[in-house]
């Protein structure tokens, strides 16, 4: 039997600083970090996890992972 291969599920993940503390808004939508497209969660997470941590001296300063397979198929659940 071979292994069936591993599903792609495209993640975003961006960043930038925040109008407020409490919303999503990007203060300035020309400045957002695009950090990039990843294949899995987990890489995702590595790199926000990455990014979010060379920030932390900016409170304003928000990163993200968008879950892009969720806008592409709604009906998937993972």
């Amino acid at each position: 039997m071979s292994a069936k291969p591993k599903k792609s599920l495209p993640h975003l993940v961006l960043g930038g600083e925040l109008e407020n503390l409490d919303g999503h808004e990007f203060r300035d939508l020309s400045k957002v970090d695009l950090v990039g497209l990843f294949p899995d969660y987990e890489s995702a997470k590595t790199a926000w996890k990455a990014k979010a941590q060379s920030t932390v001296d900016n409170a304003h300063m928000r990163y993200f992972i968008v879950h892009l397979h969720r806008l592409l198929d709604p009906d998937h659940q993972h």
